[in-house]
């Protein structure tokens, strides 16, 4: 018994081993207060659907640049977006035309014209450690 729970562990570690860091910086922050919103999608099925990403993280802001190391994502396809709840009201506000009030940012730092962007637009891979940076915008 002693050996199979030594083998489980051992198998544990090991596959948490296996799992790269990702770096995100994210800059551009113009108000030091609420938090960070990360939303992360692993395919285009779900992708900025409320409530649907595969891993959500929350940064309180203390700066006017915050980064956050992210350990539990397997290796895989990914997007990431991101919006600055300066007001805590845990939502991405927007105005009557649905256009955001709050900042926010994408991986691959593509910044929206006429619509959201795609998952393929903001689609990344993450196989080793990385770091990446996501300039937050505002309208």
């Amino acid at each position: 018994m002693k050996q199979l729970l030594a083998l489980l562990g051992l198998l544990c570690f090991s596959m948490q081993a296996q799992s790269p860091e990702l770096a995100l910086t994210i800059t551009n922050i113009q108000s030091v207060k609420g938090t960070i919103e990360i939303g992360v999608f692993n395919t285009h099925d779900n992708y900025l659907k409320e409530g649907a990403a595969y891993k959500n993280y929350s940064i309180v802001v203390t700066d006017n640049s915050e980064t956050i190391i992210i350990k539990d994502l397997p290796k895989g396809e990914y997007a990431i977006s991101m919006y600055h709840d300066k007001n805590s009201d845990d939502k991405c506000n927007k105005n009557f035309l649905g256009i955001p009030k709050e900042a926010f940012g994408f991986s691959n730092n593509i910044v929206p014209k006429f619509s959201a962007p795609s998952y393929e637009d903001c689609k990344f891979v993450l196989n080793d450690n990385e770091k990446m940076d996501i300039k937050l915008t505002a309208f």
